[in-house]
């Protein structure tokens, strides 16, 4: 990877690294990018994207960065930035979550959630919700997001894999600051072994005509059912497999997560399948969003450990991530 200059150096081009290189790039900062995938190929790519908490360290950060990114979302349903149009990326989507246990889901835009008539609660579920929450398309999100960071001036640059973080300092000489922004990947880079892998398959298949929203916890079809309309396509899922690091779709589990989604909606069991994702959701007791030792004049900032919230804390996250650089660099 040939060397460039930058103020600030953000390593990882999911959903995280790029919202806070944004962030970094739009308040002045010459801010390059380096990952060793293209953004569309990063566990991002691969999420259901729904906001909301989902396998995330819960403390009192996480609400607030959780409301920074609802409120940002809200403001890109009218973009007012010279960015590329969201129709259809970006929505407020109406659905249904459903669960064994008697708890409402916390995902619910406010004022949008009601209890389901028992007439109304899908089998192999104790209880279900109605509720509206922004759904996101992430290969669409993910090429607004870099075509947002190209015209505050940022750049990416796809290349081998660093070795380490401390690898980094050669791809940008310059930078007095590397901000983490590695997912799954900061197991090994850091190192940090909190972060674990909770793997997470997904089909997408052609729409049969769905417009609404299901999740499903703990039924007793599959522990983890999902169905995601986007337009023409259709997200269903899912998995949570924690510990696996397999990036290769599997059959079997394609086949289970298409039979669990055709029980709620059976207009699902003949759509052409045309795509398999899986992504690795970065799992950590909490987040780390804090700033390194300074190490020969270059500040190192850790913002990783999302777990299934990378999408829901990306703007609060990113936000508070500039806040700190603009801290270091006066």
């Amino acid at each position: 990877m040939p060397q460039a200059d930058a103020d600030v150096l953000v390593v990882g081009a999911g959903v995280i690294g790029l919202t806070t290189a944004i962030c970094l790039a739009e308040a002045g900062m010459t801010v390059l990018v380096v990952s060793a995938e293209q953004p569309w190929l990063t566990t991002s790519a691969a999420a259901g994207a729904l906001w909301g908490p989902h396998l995330v360290g819960m403390d009192d950060r996480i609400g607030r960065w959780a409301a920074v990114t609802l409120e940002r979302l809200e403001e890109l349903r009218a973009p007012r930035i010279g960015a590329t149009d969201l129709a259809g990326i970006a929505r407020w989507v109406d659905g249904m979550a459903a669960s064994d246990g008697s708890e409402p889901p916390e995902y619910a835009a406010a004022g949008s959630l009601s209890p389901c008539t028992p007439d109304e609660v899908p089998a192999g579920y104790a209880t279900a919700w109605r509720l509206s929450a922004p759904l996101i398309a992430m290969p669409g999100y993910l090429r607004y997001l870099v075509d947002r960071l190209s015209r505050a001036g940022g750049t990416i640059a796809v290349g081998p894999q660093l070795p380490s973080l401390a690898d980094a300092r050669d791809v940008a000489p310059g930078a007095r600051v590397i901000v983490n922004c590695t997912g799954y990947g900061a197991r090994h880079l850091v190192p940090d072994p909190d972060v674990e892998a909770v793997r997470g398959q997904v089909v997408v298949v052609r729409n049969p005509g769905i417009s609404e929203f299901f999740v499903g916890s703990g039924g007793a079809r599959w522990p983890l059912a999902y169905l995601f309309p986007h337009d023409d396509v259709v997200l269903l899922g899912g998995t949570a497999e924690q510990g696996s690091t397999s990036r290769e779709p599997d059959p079997a589990t394609a086949e289970r997560i298409v039979s669990a989604c055709a029980a709620i909606r059976p207009e699902l069991r003949d759509a052409a399948v045309l795509e398999h994702r899986v992504g690795l959701r970065p799992v950590r007791p909490s987040v780390r969003l804090e700033t390194e030792t300074e190490v020969d004049g270059v500040t190192l900032l850790h913002n990783y450990g999302h777990g299934g919230a990378g999408v829901t804390l990306s703007w609060g996250c990113a936000e508070d991530a500039a806040q700190l650089v603009l801290g270091v660099l006066g």
